[in-house]
């Protein structure tokens, strides 16, 4: 949480964490791949076979044939999402044909290919949908066994259990990405939901202060000019009742502004912990907190501190772990409300304090607050403090 942040390049260079969309197409594709590497290990047993020597050259030319055609097919549906968008009824048939390939490779070379099974299971559960998927990895085991049989292989019924297991696995896993999926979507509707709110308020609000100020200066406009060829006395007061009301509706307008733009602390606390999770932040936010004595600017003053430590939790700390408290302390010049941010990352190269940090200084300076910020034994922290009116408590 340090105020130099790290490069372009070096942010880019770091791993995502996984609890982000991916930003890109290469994201999406290292993330995919880390995924398919998982699997890979199942490949050991059929190219193990191939390179033993134990068939004839034509059967081993063969295997490496079918073998390249069944991870082609294979790699074809893990990527289905990365070009154009399959069809249910496609999807089927290129699990037909992996399922058709691991059948004849396992026949006609032996036990070791009934490790194919395992991705045609996982293929089912990745790509299918999941009434789909309770069917096909079943069916799959079921077949892998008669296989397994055939060909004389003793642990059948283990390898009968494995496939099951992991093409269910995937379909859990679907399910998860599904999941988050619909919830990113769902919290981006609820804070367009939120704004479009929030401006219905703001002009129901502008409404009300300014309705009544327009239709009273409109009057006394029409009756100023009915008053000024014949008493212009009379009109003359018209118009400073007219001045007078136009600066009182410009100061509702303006209080209502400010009351707008002022951030809560309530609120920044929970966005502090939206944004913390989403950037993989194991974040520790209090709840609601006791504002009770604490003037508005004073509130919105640590309000403002807490948004920028966050953002340069989020931004430029490399941090795992944040902690946020909000705490009363007595101190010798009267008690105070105290924000600390403090997290465990490594940061940047500090050369001072930055514009942020001076603009918070002079924030909370302007509410009779303090700020302190700098390097801890593992991290970095922030303390804002401003004082509390105990007189009304």
């Amino acid at each position: 949480m340090t105020e130099d942040p790290l490069t372009e390049e070096g942010r880019r260079d770091q791993l995502i964490p996984l609890g982000q969309s991916p930003g890109n197409r290469r994201d999406l594709f290292l993330r995919k791949m880390l995924w398919i590497g998982v699997w890979l290990v199942f490949l050991s047993a059929p190219v193990h076979d191939l390179v033993s020597g134990n068939h004839t050259t034509g059967a081993t030319v063969a295997g490496w044939f079918g073998l390249a055609v069944f991870v082609g097919v294979y790699l074809t549906l893990v990527f289905r999402d990365m070009g154009r968008v399959v069809t249910t009824r496609r999807v089927g048939g290129l699990i037909v044909v992996i399922g058709v390939l691991a059948t004849l490779l396992t026949l006609t070379l032996g036990a070791p290919w009934l490790a194919l099974y395992c991705y045609v299971s996982v293929a089912c559960g990745a790509t299918l949908p999941l009434r789909a998927a309770l069917w096909a990895i079943p069916g799959t085991a079921g077949v892998m066994l008669l296989a397994g049989l055939r060909v004389g292989e003793q642990h059948a019924l283990d390898l009968l259990i494995l496939v099951i297991l992991i093409g269910f696995a995937m379909t859990g896993v679907v399910q998860l990405v599904r999941t988050t999926i619909e919830l990113r979507k769902a919290r981006a509707t609820v804070a367009q939901l939120a704004a479009n709110e929030e401006r219905l308020r703001l002009a129901r609000d502008l409404h009300d202060l300014l309705g009544h100020s327009l239709s009273l200066i409109t009057l006394k406009s029409e009756l100023a000019g009915r008053m000024l060829p014949d008493h212009p006395d009379k009109a003359a007061q018209q118009v400073a009742d007219i001045e007078q009301v136009s600066r009182q509706a410009l100061v509702d307008v303006r209080e209502a502004v400010t009351g707008y733009r002022r951030p809560r602390l309530a609120a920044e606390l929970a966005g502090a912990q939206v944004a913390l999770t989403a950037a993989g932040v194991t974040a520790e936010v209090p709840a609601e907190p006791d504002l009770t004595g604490v003037p508005e600017d004073g509130e919105s003053a640590l309000a403002w501190a807490l948004r920028e430590a966050v953002t340069n939790v989020v931004r430029h700390s490399g941090a795992q772990k944040c902690a946020v408290e909000v705490l009363r302390r007595q101190t010798l010049d009267g008690a105070v409300l105290e924000l600390s941010v403090e997290d465990d990352g490594p940061g940047g190269p500090v050369k001072g304090p930055g514009n942020g940090l001076t603009g918070l200084t002079e924030r909370l300076e302007k509410v009779g607050g303090t700020l302190e910020a700098g390097r801890v034994r593992h991290g970095f922290r922030l303390v804002a403090r401003v004082p509390v009116d105990t007189a009304g408590t």
